[in-house]
């Protein structure tokens, strides 16, 4: 372990969904910057007071995970994805949408006030 969970949890993905979890990584980080970064749930994540987002590699998807309010929220973006109470999947045979996964992610940061 490096001290950087985040980036020990995508090492150990297979090579071929690291380029995807960076971005997603990447793109969560930039709107949280003041997270705090750890694994919960055996899973990336973004957390100031409570856990914001997670996201995980799963073998067909990128699996989301912001919370029951922000998939309502979004509800209308989200059409095109299996998306369950809690989660959306993002299927690997699909570009990454990241304008929506950035969105996402400044919205579980305003919902707790993070900046």
């Amino acid at each position: 372990m490096s001290g950087d969970p985040i980036g020990d949890y995508i090492a150990e993905q297979d090579e071929s969904l690291q380029p995807r979890l960076r971005e997603v990584y990447t793109v969560i980080k930039g709107e949280l910057p003041d997270a705090r970064e750890k694994i919960s749930y055996r899973m990336p994540t973004f957390w100031h007071g409570r856990n914001l987002i997670h996201f995980a590699a799963f073998k067909q998807h990128i699996g989301l995970y912001p919370g029951s309010e922000a998939v309502a929220h979004f509800a209308g973006r989200l059409a095109d994805y299996k998306t369950s109470k809690g989660a959306i999947q993002f299927p690997h045979d699909q570009p990454l949408p990241l304008e929506l996964v950035a969105e996402i992610a400044r919205w579980c940061g305003h919902a707790s006030d993070v900046r």
